[in-house]
């Protein structure tokens, strides 16, 4: 179970930039103008959906000086419960995108031909260390070995 939880990290982690930036920007452009348009909708006799709408749409266009409002209006709590409720949304969202990034087995994204397969020396069981036909950085297919020594390569020279 540890490979799944390293690989899907591993793949994550190059991203988490990317992914807190966005949760930045989602909190200033929409969680600072829901809030303020849910404190000033917030009447006497209840919630005014038409006050909210147009709220919503001033507010989305002045982020900064939406925030600043909240500050000055007294929609602080109202900001702190929407925060909450997108954190944990963002966070939920996250970890299903995490759980499905998720290596399949524990061969995922090792390169096949390679001797990342094998631990400690297990490959020269059938390779040899020195000699034969050349399979990867020190593996080597024996040629008087008894059976099949046919091989396929597949791939391309690297030269410059």
């Amino acid at each position: 179970m540890n490979y799944k939880v390293e690989g899907a990290f591993s793949k994550v982690s190059k991203k988490l930039g990317i992914i807190a930036i966005l949760w930045l920007v989602i909190t200033i452009v929409f969680v600072a103008p829901v809030a303020y348009s849910i404190h000033m909708a917030n009447t006497i006799k209840g919630f005014d959906t038409a006050i909210f709408i147009e709220t919503v749409g001033k507010s989305i266009t002045n982020p900064f000086g939406t925030i600043g409002n909240i500050f000055t209006v007294g929609a602080f709590s109202e900001f702190i419960s929407v925060f909450l409720v997108v954190t944990i949304l963002f966070v939920i969202g996250f970890l299903i995108g995490m759980l499905k990034s998720s290596p399949s087995n524990q061969y995922t994204d090792i390169e096949h031909g390679s001797s990342d397969w094998s631990q400690h020396g297990e490959q020269y069981k059938m390779l040899s260390k020195n000699k034969g036909i050349i399979l990867a950085e020190n593996n080597y297919l024996p040629v008087d070995k008894v059976g099949n020594v046919n091989v396929l390569v597949v791939g391309r020279i690297w030269f410059w």
